[in-house]
C-alpha cells in the first residue's frame, strides 16, 4: 500500500539533499517533492563541517585544476564541473542572502563563521518550495514498479516518478542499490590523520612545520605542505592529502607504514652544506639551541635529540658523522604510522557507487531510468578544503536540472 506519492523523492536530508531538492523546485515549482531523512536532524553533517563554520568550497574557479582535488572521480567531474562549479556554488549562496568569505587558504566560508548561516538557508528554501521533509524515515526498500519507484520506510511507503540517492557513506542505502544491479566499490576511510608514537614528537603536540614532504616508504605515495603534531601523532593538510590519495593503498596496508618526513623540504647535501656553514660561524653554540631552516625551536631540538647528539654540545665539539646524522633527522626521518584517527569529526570515504555506471551529464544511472546520484554515495572523495561538498553541489545542481526538466525538454 502507497502512503504516499510525489513526483520527486530525495533519500537523505544532507547537503547534497536538500540541495538537489530546492534546485529542483526552483526548475518546476509544481513538483511535489520530498526528502527522506532516516535520522531525527537534518544537515547534521553541513552543522560539523569546517568546525562548526562549514567550509562551504573551495576558491578554485578553473574546471582542471578543482578536479585534480579528487582521488577518485577526477576524470569524471571535469565535465561536471563545466556546467556548475565554484563560482557559480557562492553565487547561489549569494543570491539568497548568504555573504561569503575566501580565507588565505582558499577555503570558503559564510561571513557568520556559523554553519547554521547554512543550514537556515536550506530550511528556509525547502520551507518557500513546499518541499517535505519527513525525519526517521529509514529506507528499507527500493524497487521499480510501473514506471515509478516505491521506497518502503518504518513510517510507510513512498511512491515517486524519479529518485535520488544523497545518503553519504550509507552501508545500508549501498546494499539496497547492489540489489538493483549497481555495482559498489567498497568503503574505506579517506580523510584522515597517522597515530605515531615516538620520542621525537611525543612532548611537543601542538607544533607546526610550514612546509614539509611525506612519502609512505615501498610504494610511490608522497605528499607535501604544513604538518601539525599532535597528542596522537600527525595531522594538517600535507597528512589528510596523503590519506586522501593513499586511501586505498593504507587500508591494505592495515594502516601500518614507514613514513619518511623531510621537515625542511631540502635534500641531504643541501642541508649538510648548511650545517657545516652553521658550525663555522657559530662554533660556541649550542645545536640544540640554534634551530635553522624556519624550524620551531621545540621540533629541531627534539631532531638534534633524535640525532643522538649530547644535551650539551656546541657546534664546534660535532664531527662529520654527527653532521649527516642530523641531516638524515632533518631530511629522512623515518617514523612507524601504528593505526589513523578521524579528522576531527568529519569522516569522508573512498568508495561508493561504480562510476562506470553514472551518466555524468545528469548524475543519472545508465542501468535505471529516473534514478539518479549525488555526493558521497558515489565513489568520488576530495582532499580537505571544501572538495566534498563542492562535489556535492555540483552533482545535485545537475541531477535537479534533469529531474525538473518537462518531460519533452530533455
Amino acid at each position: 500500500m502507497i502512503n504516499k506519492n510525489y513526483d520527486i523523492l530525495i533519500v537523505g536530508g544532507g547537503a547534497a539533499g536538500f540541495f538537489s531538492a530546492i534546485n529542483t523546485a526552483q526548475k518546476n515549482p509544481k513538483l511535489k517533492i520530498g526528502i527522506l531523512e532516516r535520522g531525527s536532524n537534518v544537515l547534521s553533517k553541513v552543522r560539523i563541517s569546517g568546525g562548526g563554520r562549514c567550509n562551504v568550497t573551495h576558491a578554485e574557479f578553473e574546471p582542471k585544476p578543482l578536479s585534480s582535488n579528487y582521488p577518485r572521480g577526477q576524470k569524471e567531474l571535469l565535465g561536471p564541473f563545466h556546467a556548475f562549479m565554484t563560482g557559480d556554488t557562492m553565487q547561489w549562496f549569494e543570491d539568497r542572502g548568504v555573504r561569503l568569505k575566501i580565507e588565505e587558504d582558499g577555503r570558503v566560508f559564510p561571513e557568520s563563521n556559523s554553519a547554521q548561516t547554512i543550514i537556515d538557508c536550506f530550511t528556509s528554501e525547502a520551507d518557500k518550495y513546499n518541499i517535505d521533509v519527513l525525519l526517521n524515515h529509514s529506507v528499507q526498500n527500493i524497487i521499480t514498479s510501473n514506471k515509478r519507484w516505491e521506497l518502503a520506510t518504518p513510517k510507510g511507503t513512498f511512491s515517486a516518478e524519479k529518485i535520488l540517492i544523497a545518503t553519504g557513506s550509507s552501508p545500508k542505502i549501498w546494499t539496497l542499490l547492489e540489489e538493483l544491479g549497481h555495482q559498489v566499490v567498497t568503503a574505506v576511510p579517506s580523510l584522515f590523520t597517522f597515530s605515531i608514537s615516538d620520542p621525537r614528537l611525543k612532548s611537543i603536540p601542538g607544533v607546526v612545520a610550514k612546509h614539509v614532504e611525506l612519502a609512505v616508504n615501498d610504494s610511490t605515495l608522497t605528499s607535501s605542505g604544513p604538518l601539525l603534531i599532535t597528542h596522537a601523532g600527525i595531522s594538517a593538510p600535507s597528512v589528510l592529502k596523503l590519506s586522501a590519495y593513499g586511501a586505498i593503498e593504507l587500508a591494505k596496508r592495515n594502516y601500518n607504514f614507514d613514513l619518511t618526513i623531510n621537515f625542511i623540504a631540502q635534500d641531504f647535501t643541501t642541508c649538510l652544506r648548511e650545517l657545516e656553514h652553521q658550525k663555522n660561524e657559530s662554533p660556541k653554540k649550542l645545536v640544540r639551541k640554534s634551530a635553522l631552516f624556519g624550524l620551531p625551536k621545540r621540533l629541531w631540538e627534539q631532531l638534534v635529540i633524535g640525532a643522538d647528539f649530547p644535551t650539551d654540545i656546541k657546534w664546534a665539539e660535532t664531527n662529520q658523522k654527527q653532521l649527516q646524522k642530523l641531516a638524515t633527522q632533518l631530511t629522512s626521518a623515518v617514523f612507524k604510522v601504528t593505526g589513523k584517527s578521524t579528522f576531527k569529526e568529519e569522516f569522508v570515504t573512498a568508495g561508493g557507487v561504480a562510476l562506470k555506471e553514472i551518466n555524468f551529464k545528469t548524475f543519472e544511472s545508465k542501468i535505471h531510468n529516473n534514478l539518479f546520484f549525488a555526493g558521497e554515495v558515489l565513489n568520488i572523495d576530495a582532499v580537505t578544503g571544501g572538495f566534498n561538498f563542492q562535489n556535492a553541489w555540483t552533482g545535485a545542481f545537475i541531477a535537479a536540472q534533469k529531474m525538473g526538466a518537462h518531460p519533452n525538454a530533455i
